[in-house]
């Protein structure tokens, strides 16, 4: 048994929640300055009875019965949790304010009350009323989905004890908080404790948990970075709240691959599955054939996706270029417009230069070099690209093509949207065997230029 409680101060940094015994202007695990805060956290005085004992076996006499898991019948958002939400699995997921996560997880408490499944939503942020208003504009019925409005963990833990439910949904965890600690709710001790309780009682009892999460201005989830080990599968609801895509994508996922991307198109009647997302991000008007518009390939996880880069190329009207970079890194734009006026011979410090990723999309695959140099190049020449042909390719410092991973796949997308040939890299050729499109096999950026510009 416990003999008692006590509370000791710490100091926790806002950002990644490392705890420290004492102020300091900077935090020694992430860097960050002034980001501490004093808090009171519960110290427990003597030792805890233990009610378990532990149990040592060889891994192969492990008895281990396999259990079916819960699917949503949503493919998109099945596909990012491994293929289905196991019993006792717990899912962290974060995103940006108005990303649309509160609609998300509202659909897939939907789609797993169609199921047949108990649902227990706990709303923290919005009234039962609001909640009401939300699941009228989405089409969501609600049959079997429990609705509560919350921030006592106490409470929440009591209906789950009296009650039983497959899948247990917190909006967020945030405004959650527990009578034992006296900081205010979302302070770092408060997300901690709460979290720690509601993961015990989803193992436990068998309950898939769904934590929703705030982030910080650095785009990770607000509250300590232990959080993310507490939970199973760790994901992140992206996109431009000025565009109508969206993408789940899983950074973490002990049941499944992280590798596995979900894309959705944000309407009014809520979020719709992606099922062909190449056409989301291909432009109508591609046919024309524009200067400075070039195709590529890229990869994100394992899922092929054809995007559209542009390139816009200008003398530069004042003494210092303009280098603006929409959808990739501006200091990857610098270094590959440094190749090009290094190997190729174009004077890119005296214009400015514009790229973008049509879509919104932002990308940071390396194979999304060489269109990106074929753009500017074609740009600047004022020479367009054949638009039933798609580049793709990373460039080294020296000019050379370097191999990108994942061909066959990239391949097999642009053959299915009625490419008819493909740049690659020469080292790539082998593996695009077997489709019906032309592939052009080059080893330097200035052989590429050659044979994409003419």
């Amino acid at each position: 048994m416990v003999t008692g409680k006590s509370s000791k101060t710490a100091y926790f940094c806002t950002e990644c929640g490392a705890e420290h015994a004492k102020w300091q202007g900077q935090c020694r695990e992430c860097g960050q300055w002034n980001c501490l805060v004093e808090e009171k956290i519960v110290v427990k005085k003597g030792k805890a009875s233990r009610t378990t004992s532990s149990e040592k076996k060889k891994i192969p006499e492990i008895d281990f019965a396999s259990r079916d898991g819960y699917h949503t019948g949503i493919t998109e958002f099945d596909r990012v949790l491994g293929g289905q939400l196991l019993p006792g699995m717990t899912v962290l997921l974060g995103g940006e304010p108005g990303i649309g996560k509160s609609t998300l997880i509202l659909q897939a408490a939907e789609a797993y009350s169609r199921q047949g499944l108990d649902v227990l939503y706990v709303t923290g942020e919005e009234s039962l009323a609001q909640l009401k208003l939300r699941s009228k504009r989405l089409g969501v019925s609600g049959d079997n989905i429990t609705a509560i409005n919350t921030t006592s963990l106490e409470e929440v833990l009591g209906i789950l004890a009296s009650e039983s439910y497959a899948i247990v949904m917190v909006d967020s965890i945030q405004t959650m908080a527990t009578d034992s600690l006296d900081s205010p709710p979302g302070t770092v001790a408060q997300v901690r404790e709460v979290s720690h309780q509601l993961i015990s009682h989803a193992k436990v009892r068998g309950t898939g948990l769904f934590l929703i999460g705030h982030v910080t201005k650095d785009g990770v989830v607000a509250g300590p970075k232990l959080l993310e080990h507490m939970v199973d599968t760790v994901a992140y609801f992206e996109g431009d709240s000025t565009h109508l895509y969206r993408m789940l994508r899983a950074t973490k996922n002990r049941f499944g691959s992280v590798a596995e991307i979900g894309l959705f198109e944000m309407q009014t009647a809520g979020l719709i599955e992606v099922a062909n997302p190449s056409s989301l991000f291909l432009s109508d008007s591609r046919g024309q054939g524009r200067p400075g518009s070039v195709v590529t390939a890229v990869c994100e996880g394992n899922r092929p996706i054809l995007v559209e880069v542009q390139a816009l190329v200008t003398s530069a009207n004042y003494g210092t270029p303009q280098r603006v970079a929409g959808g990739i890194d501006n200091k990857r734009l610098a270094l590959l417009l440094a190749i090009l006026e290094k190997r190729c011979g174009y004077p890119m410090a005296a214009n400015d230069v514009f790229v973008s990723v049509a879509g919104g999309l932002r990308l940071s695959e390396p194979a999304l070099d060489l269109p990106l140099m074929t753009a500017i190049a074609s740009s600047l020449l004022n020479k367009p690209v054949d638009s039933s042909r798609a580049v793709v390719g990373e460039v080294g410092l020296s000019g050379e093509v370097r191999g990108v991973t994942l061909t066959e796949r990239r391949v097999s997308e642009a053959a299915r949207l009625g490419f008819k040939s493909l740049v690659l890299p020469e080292i790539n050729v082998p593996q695009a065997g077997g489709q019906k499109i032309e592939i052009v096999g080059v080893n330097d950026i200035q052989t590429a230029l050659e044979r994409t510009l003419g």
